[in-house]
């Protein structure tokens, strides 16, 4: 019989705080389906306000645009935005709370952002002196530490959203684990309570939950866009499209000039694990070539649990770049944090000298992948099997 997932919300016990704010979005509801702020109001949770991160609090605002303050349909309560010159709750907006509530779902990656607005909410907490209650998820790309894909980042390449402290690119962690992580390593002095999830196992992706996917953000709509995030996102970085506004983000890579069949055939002769390439033509309705018909590469998951998505985004990319020489091109991507968008494929792979091993047509993709030193780095701060 299937085991029954639960999340931190729906185990979260009976109110027993004052004055509570909450970080949180569209996409964090219980297992039932319902809004993460709904449910807390009903058990008789005190809050007073609500912080929203990237996409705002309908996680559909659009990628990389700043969001402004504003006040939730369904509660009524003053939303603040912690993205866009705001990163962080202001302590004047913390000190008339108990306690400061993180709800929002990750999917495993790096550079999404949800996890960097929870490390700005952790150091903030700590100099606020207030409690800080992580209402934990799964992982949606799984748990096993076997599964995690480098590189790890170069601190020299930090950066407020998509990286500012050095873990793997595919981290296998929950974000109850990365807040008791953070708070540890980087003797942040918080005050932190994980709710843990019931039911899950590190060996579960998404799927095994049984639970629906809710869309976590505009162009992550299902897990097959998620799995595959921790590769394609690089796409950002370069002069291709990753198929924003299409039926399958994340899960394209094109361009009017794509010589589609020729990178799909050499691609799938490289026999990497758990996908199939195929040529799919797309009109993109956003970011890269919007409104332009594409020539493109639609990866298919044949085995989920033995893709690494980081290493088919690196072979995506290098094998477009030996093909297209000429056309191939490193892309800025302006967002509200990164305003002139300059250096993004580095901040997204967090180490030196990978465009330049590209451009060479010598990039070493499963030494660049390792992160040999994340398993013992965490293991103390697991809390599930």
């Amino acid at each position: 019989m299937p085991t029954t997932v639960n999340f931190g919300i729906d185990n979260l016990p009976a109110a027993d705080r004052g004055r509570v704010g909450l970080v949180t979005n569209d996409a964090a509801t219980t297992a039932g389906g319902t809004a993460s702020r709904a449910a807390l109001l009903s058990r008789g949770w005190n809050l007073v306000r609500l912080f929203s991160p990237e996409h705002g609090l309908t996680a559909t605002a659009p990628d990389g645009a700043a969001v402004a303050d504003g006040a939730d349909a369904l509660t009524g309560l003053p939303v603040v935005s912690l993205y866009g010159d705001r990163v962080r709750p202001p302590l004047q907006l913390l000190e008339d709370l108990d306690a400061v509530l993180f709800d929002i779902p990750d999917i495993g990656a790096r550079f999404y952002t949800y996890i960097w607005t929870l490390s700005q909410v952790l150091e903030a907490c700590a100099q606020a002196r207030r409690p800080l209650i992580v209402l934990d998820r799964p992982n949606p790309l799984g748990g096993l530490l076997s599964d995690a894909e480098g590189p790890m980042l170069d601190e020299s390449f930090a950066s407020t959203f998509v990286g500012r402290w050095s873990i793997p690119i595919r981290h296998s962690l929950t974000v109850g684990e990365l807040a008791t992580l953070w708070n540890a390593q980087r003797r942040i002095g918080a005050s932190v309570t994980v709710v843990k999830c019931s039911g899950w196992q590190r060996r579960m992706h998404w799927p095994d939950t049984g639970l629906p996917f809710v869309p976590t953000s505009p162009a992550i709509r299902c897990y097959e866009s998620a799995l595959l995030y921790p590769g394609t996102c690089l796409l950002e970085g370069t002069n291709l499209s990753e198929g924003r506004g299409t039926r399958w983000p994340f899960q394209l890579a094109g361009a009017p000039w794509l010589a589609s069949a020729e990178v799909a055939n050499e691609l799938n002769a490289a026999g990497l694990s758990g996908v199939r390439f195929v040529t799919e033509d797309f009109v993109p309705a956003d970011r890269q070539f919007s409104g332009a018909r594409c020539r493109g590469v639609r990866i298919e998951v044949t085995d989920a649990k033995r893709v690494r998505p980081v290493a088919v985004g690196l072979s995506l990319i290098a094998a477009i770049a030996r093909r297209h020489a000429k056309e191939f091109e490193w892309h800025r991507y302006p967002t509200a944090v990164n305003r002139a968008g300059e250096g993004h494929f580095d901040r997204l792979i967090g180490v030196a000298g990978v465009r330049d091993s590209v451009d060479r047509g010598s990039l070493g993709i499963s030494a660049l992948c390792g992160c040999a030193s994340w398993t013992g780095m965490v293991e103390p701060f697991l809390l599930y099997q």
